[in-house]
């Protein structure tokens, strides 16, 4: 298979391109297993319970959210509690007011899924809590409302503080997500390379997208500070700008430019190059800029192969040299 095609598969199948850490992993298995035990324990202490523990299967889900994406919107706790009640109230009133349930269960999943929308509580294992309040037999119809208590909080209060107290070592991931970043906590370092970027303006952007996106601005923030500061250190040195040598500015689409140095002054004071733009939105174009200005621009140098440009590596250097 040609590379392109493999990347446009994986895009559709959606497949993570930035696996998290082996450490990272484990923690998150450990956290799983922490979380899901405490809500066993507890649902076996917790009156009316029935014969046994009666834990939701929906929890599993939660638990994926709350201890693998600690910091996505989609695990914050007003998100687990709020999603988990909401939709278990929306899953009981259906499963009385609809008797079919081949009609009631979609319905209380649909609603569900508005209800959490509107109160801004979005939480995927939520749909399944609803859904069990109508799917769960004879034991869950006979709780009623009393549903909401037991198993629905009993199970959601544990797992929420199971994951407050095993992040919170973690600096890099207590739970809530506030603890760990909040907006604030930008450091100087990473706010010169944001270009006056704000959570402001992140806001307006998601909300323009009309699309829930599961990321927090502050994330998004930090995220956009690391990548554009290490885009700038990606930048080459001045020294390594040579006459004769073509340069790409590494980025995509219409803005993806090549220019190669035709000439350099030989004054050091005025350390000027001169280069012509062969490839890209610069073609047939020239100018005039200072060694520093030209790294700052360049972001690796490159050579023709046959009809495409491609980085050159440090083996190409060797040769070279």
């Amino acid at each position: 298979m040609h590379k392109p095609l493999i990347r446009r598969l994986r895009a559709l199948l959606g497949i993570e391109t930035r696996p998290a850490s082996h450490h990272e992993r484990w923690l998150s298995m450990a956290g799983g297993v922490t979380g899901i035990a405490l809500v066993f324990l507890i649902a076996a202490v917790v009156p009316g319970a029935g014969a046994g523990p009666l834990v939701l299967a929906s929890m599993g889900a939660s638990a994926v959210l709350v201890f693998a994406v600690p910091h996505g919107p989609l695990s914050q706790p007003w998100a687990v509690l709020g999603g988990h009640l909401i939709s278990a109230v929306i899953g009981v009133t259906t499963a009385r007011l609809v008797p079919l349930p081949e009609v009631a269960g979609p319905l209380a999943v649909g609603l569900a899924i508005l209800a959490m929308h509107y109160t801004r509580c979005l939480h995927p294992p939520g749909g399944a809590t609803a859904l069990a309040a109508v799917v769960g037999g004879s034991t869950v119809h006979a709780l009623g409302y009393g549903y909401l208590l037991t198993p629905v909080l009993a199970n959601v209060v544990p797992l929420l503080l199971a994951g407050m107290a095993f992040n919170y070592p973690f600096r890099w991931r207590r739970y809530p997500a506030a603890l760990a970043h909040p907006a604030a906590e930008v450091s100087e370092a990473e706010a010169p390379a944001t270009a006056g970027l704000t959570e402001d303006d992140l806001v307006y952007a998601l909300s323009a997208m009309d699309s829930f996106i599961d990321v927090g601005e502050a994330d998004l923030l930090r995220i956009y500070a690391m990548a554009a500061r290490h885009a700038d250190e990606q930048h080459l040195d001045p020294a390594q700008i040579r006459v004769g040598g073509c340069y790409s500015n590494g980025r995509f689409g219409a803005e993806w430019a090549v220019r190669c140095i035709v000439d350099a002054a030989d004054d050091p004071a005025r350390d000027l190059v001169i280069y012509r733009g062969v490839a890209g939105a610069e073609r047939r174009s020239s100018g005039t800029a200072s060694r520093a200005e030209f790294a700052r621009w360049a972001r690796y140098e490159v050579e023709r192969d046959e009809t495409t440009w491609r980085p050159v590596t440090a083996a190409d250097e060797a040769e070279v040299s």
